[in-house]
């Protein structure tokens, strides 16, 4: 194992943690929370079950918004195994964004080089033994936790754990985010437990899997993206167009800036001309959370 855990260049090589103060300002308070859940718009939860098999391979279960009020929703998720995501923070919780892109300020600065030209986030509700499968991220990541324990494993970003050709896909929304996933990935896992009051950072599109550790838990996963990562994910959308093509592209680790630049570029009009079709728009939804039911998830409607 080298020093370097990815082969995708960027200033954050190590997963590492960073103070922040979210949590003595409140924002991981169940009445704060209870209002937050009662406001927020139904069209931005994501509300997810996962379970897994003795190997380790997940299968998804997706549910609705439902018709709880706000604090026994949170009721639902601190006595069910449900993942809850509130998505674009930016503009559902203003207060806890602003708070947050102050405490991003000063993680930035650790990182010389390192110039976020977008961000966005999502709230993390999860209920005490859900866990996220193995899986990367698009973009570059702080998670802010506010509010219980979570493990979280950390994976090189090398073609074995990480292979292009399901970058690809993701980017292109062919496909979640989840991962091919080998229970033999676990001997090379950095392990990072993490206690309110600390934000974690890991290298650019890092796979990672996360546990809860038997607590209800509140994180704030904020993305970031740099032009680097923009011309990057452009490239790898490009790829995945020719290689739906039939084509064969390079691995974008192979090209220089100027040549991931272009294929950015050319991402943009594919892009613009629907060369590839999101698969993943819609998702049928199966339960929505109840207070007192398995796993916390109800039946539809009840």
């Amino acid at each position: 194992m080298t020093d370097r855990r990815t082969r995708y260049p960027g200033p954050i090589t190590q997963a590492a943690t960073h103070p922040h103060t979210l949590v003595e300002q409140g924002f991981a308070e169940d009445a704060a929370l209870a209002a937050t859940l009662d406001r927020y718009p139904p069209e931005l939860f994501d509300i997810n079950l996962y379970d897994y098999d003795e190997a380790g391979q997940v299968s998804l279960r997706t549910g609705a918004r439902g018709r709880l009020s706000g604090a026994e929703l949170l009721e639902a998720i601190k006595q069910g195994r449900l993942w809850v995501n509130l998505r674009q923070v930016e503009t559902g919780w203003p207060e806890l964004w602003k708070a947050a892109m102050k405490e991003f300020a000063a993680i930035q600065a650790a990182y010389p080089g390192m110039r976020a030209v977008k961000t966005a986030g999502q709230l993390i509700l999860s209920s005490p033994k859900a866990r996220v499968p193995y899986h990367f991220d698009a973009a570059g990541v702080v998670l802010f936790h506010l509010r219980g324990r979570k493990r979280l494993f950390v994976y090189p970003g090398d073609e074995a754990h990480l292979p292009e050709r399901n970058m690809e896909q993701v980017v292109a929304r062919q496909t979640t985010e989840e991962l091919p996933y080998d229970l033999a990935f676990e001997r090379d896992a950095q392990v990072m437990d993490l206690e309110p009051g600390r934000a974690l950072t890991w290298p650019l599109y890092a796979p990672h899997r996360v546990e809860n550790l038997d607590r209800f838990c509140v994180s704030l996963s904020m993305d970031f993206q740099t032009w680097p990562s923009r011309f990057r994910n452009g490239a790898l959308f490009t790829n995945a167009v020719i290689r739906s093509r039939g084509g064969a592209p390079r691995f974008t680790d192979g090209m220089a800036t100027p040549e991931l630049a272009a294929r950015w570029a050319a991402s943009l009009a594919l892009k613009r001309a629907g060369a590839l079709k999101s698969r993943i728009a819609h998702f049928e939804r199966d339960f929505e959370p109840e207070v007192g039911a398995a796993d916390g998830a109800g039946a539809l409607g009840r």
